[in-house]
C-alpha cells in the first residue's frame, strides 16, 4: 500500500467519518446534561397558597372598595438564586387594571439574602424578614393590598415577582413610590422569577 500524502489523507478521512456518529452522540449527550443542569439551577418562585390553575383565593383578596377578602399576602417560596445575590425584593402587580399604568399591589425590598421565601401575612406585618422594608402601593399606603378588580371584568393577571439583587440595600427614600422602587429593582437585578394568579369578581 502506498504511503503517499494522498493515501494518508484518505485513510485519515475514513477514520474521521467512521468516528463522526460517535462524536456527535457524545456532543449531544453533553449538551443534554448541560441543559438539565441549567434547568435544575433555574431561579424559581412558587406560591403554594394559590388554588389550582393559579386562581387567587378569598384569603388574599382586598377588603374594601366593594371586595370582601381577608387581604392576607400569600406564602411565597423561592430557590436557586444566582451567585452574588445580596438581597431580594418582591412585587405584586396587576397589568390589567384600567388605569393606563396598571396597579401596584405590593412592594417589599431589602429582604436578606439568607431568605428563601415569605410566610403568609408577611405583607401585613406578620413575620416579615428582619430588615425588610415595604414601599407605597397604588392604594396609597405601604403593605400588601390584595386583588379587587372592577366587577364584571375578565380575570385580571396578578404577577408576583421575586428579584435577586446585586446590592444588599436599595438606595431609595422611605416614601418612594412603587415606580421608583421598581426602577431601582431593575437597575440592580441579577435575575427574576414569577408566578401569576388570576382573579375576577
Amino acid at each position: 500500500m502506498s504511503n503517499s500524502p494522498r493515501c494518508i489523507a484518505l485513510i485519515a478521512g475514513t477514520f474521521l467519518l467512521a468516528g463522526a456518529p460517535a462524536l456527535r452522540a457524545q456532543a449531544a449527550k453533553a449538551t443534554t446534561k448541560t441543559k438539565a443542569a441549567h434547568a435544575q439551577a433555574r431561579f424559581k418562585l412558587t406560591a403554594p397558597d394559590l388554588e389550582a390553575k393559579g386562581r387567587i383565593t378569598p384569603a388574599h383578596v382586598f377588603n374594601g372598595m366593594g371586595c370582601n377578602g381577608q387581604n392576607i399576602s400569600p406564602t411565597l417560596n423561592w430557590s436557586n438564586p444566582p451567585a452574588g445575590t445580596k438581597s431580594f425584593a418582591v412585587t405584586a402587580y396587576d397589568p390589567d387594571a384600567p388605569t393606563g399604568s396598571g396597579w401596584w399591589h405590593w412592594v417589599m425590598y431589602n429582604i436578606p439574602a439568607t431568605a428563601t421565601g415569605l410566610p403568609a401575612g408577611a405583607g401585613n406585618g406578620r413575620n416579615a424578614p428582619r430588615g425588610s422594608q415595604e414601599g407605597n402601593t397604588d392604594f396609597g399606603n405601604k403593605g400588601y393590598g390584595g386583588p379587587c378588580p372592577p366587577a364584571g371584568d375578565k380575570p385580571h393577571h396578578y404577577h408576583f415577582t421575586v428579584f435577586a439583587l446585586k446590592v444588599d440595600k436599595l438606595d431609595v427614600p422611605g416614601n418612594a413610590t412603587a415606580a421608583m422602587v421598581g426602577f431601582n429593582l431593575n437597575a440592580n437585578k441579577l435575575a427574576t422569577a414569577r408566578v401569576t394568579g388570576l382573579y375576577a369578581r
